[in-house]
């Protein structure tokens, strides 16, 4: 995209001309932050510090700017700010030239962003082998559940780039917030030993201190049973399959289940690495020892 400006009699004034369609039709002003609310490609502009008021008209925008700034420092941003909103496939308008802002303008935004999650982020995570769902929009903070049975690339990693995708087409999103999908409980009326003290503690252990851990790398651990002075274990989502699953077992998940429940001799793990599901330990698989260590994995 090209953008042409032209000067103004107002020195603190400039009209850009991008040589595609603004509005229809009409005229549409904005003389502060507030009265933007119905216009994505306004709300935009008016996050660049600076700008003082927006202007749109059928073929171009005009910006305004306080006098202590220069067009030389502005410029480049506004530019980009255009061309991010033509990129993104926004609307200049949410509504009709001089129709007053809605009263519930975090509602035309929310829609906008379940149609941009639909066509831009869900196709993408699912790539990666998870599901995203649209939770809410409210002050500034987009909330998306997060989940699936596992993802190809590092959990945070997938975190970023959808935020980082988000906040590139919708200024008005300060922050994303990720609430991940409740696991569905696992039906445990046949191990006796899950009903156990020994087990409750290993849960929590798990829950408080190891899955957080390992969530950064787009893991999780799954306590299976407990029998005996044994503890079975599955690792789940970026740790099925990961060639660094033995060093997470050895460096720090076996060592900590042996601190929280000395009884616990031995930490097997239970994962069909080759990607299937497995009931319990097979032969072949690694007795881990215990030493401390970060986990990863």
């Amino acid at each position: 995209m090209f953008i042409q400006t032209d000067s103004l009699s107002d020195p603190d004034a400039l009209r850009f001309v991008p040589g595609e369609a603004v509005l229809p039709s009409g005229k549409a002003e904005f003389p502060d932050p507030e009265s933007s609310r119905r216009s994505p490609l306004a709300r935009r502009l008016f996050a660049i510090d600076g700008v003082t008021g927006v202007s749109l008209e059928p073929d171009s925008v005009t910006v305004g700017k306080r006098d202590d700034k220069e067009w030389h420092v502005l410029k480049p941003a506004i530019f980009r700010a255009i061309m991010e909103h033509f990129a993104s496939g926004r609307p200049a308008l949410g509504g009709q030239p001089g129709e007053a802002a809605p009263a519930d303008p975090d509602g035309m935004i929310a829609a906008e962003l379940m149609d941009f999650l639909d066509a831009r982020i869900r196709p993408t995570v699912a790539d990666e082998g998870g599901k995203v769902a649209f939770a809410g929009f409210a002050d500034g903070v987009l909330t998306l559940e997060l989940g699936g049975a596992g993802f190809s690339t590092p959990l945070f990693a997938v975190k970023v780039r959808i935020e980082n995708t988000v906040r590139r087409d919708f200024p008005e999103v300060e922050k994303v917030r990720f609430a991940d999908v409740a696991r569905p409980p696992e039906d445990t009326s046949d191990k006796p030993g899950m009903q156990t003290p020994e087990a409750e503690t290993i849960q929590k252990l798990l829950a408080e201190q190891i899955n957080p851990a390992v969530a950064a790398h787009g893991g999780h651990i799954s306590l299976v049973d407990v029998q005996d002075d044994t503890v079975y274990i599955r690792l789940e989502g970026g740790c099925q399959g990961c060639g660094m699953a033995d060093v997470t077992l050895k460096q720090g998940i076996e060592e900590q289940i042996k601190q929280a429940v000395p009884e616990i001799a031995t930490v097997l793990d239970v994962t069909d690495h080759a990607g299937g599901a497995n009931p319990y330990f097979q032969p072949g698989k690694m007795d881990m020892s215990p030493f401390s260590g970060d986990l990863s994995g």
